[in-house]
C-alpha cells in the first residue's frame, strides 16, 4: 500500500538540444575567501575564554545564592 509503483519501462526525459548563439563566461558572483589557520584558532580561544568566563560567572552566582540563603536562615533564628 505505501510502496511507490515504478513504470516497467522508464522512458527518458527530453534532452534540450538547444545551444546560445553567443554563450557568455560564467561568473562567480561571491569572491573567493581564504582563511588562515591563525585565524581559526584564534576564534576557538576565543570562544574557549568567553565560555570559560560565562562558567565562572555563573558559578559566582550560584555560590552568592547559597550565601544569601544561609544567612537569611542565620538571621531568621537570631530574631527568633
Amino acid at each position: 500500500m505505501f510502496l511507490p509503483k515504478y513504470p516497467d519501462n522508464p522512458t527518458p526525459p527530453h534532452a534540450h538540444t538547444h545551444t546560445p548563439a553567443d554563450p557568455t563566461p560564467v561568473r562567480s558572483s561571491l569572491p573567493q575567501v581564504s582563511v588562515s589557520s591563525g585565524a581559526v584558532a584564534a576564534v576557538v580561544v576565543g570562544g574557549v575564554v568567553l565560555t570559560a568566563l560565562l562558567a565562572a560567572v555563573a558559578v559566582s552566582a550560584i555560590s552568592v545564592a547559597i550565601a544569601a540563603v544561609v544567612l537569611r536562615s542565620l538571621m531568621r533564628d537570631q530574631r527568633r
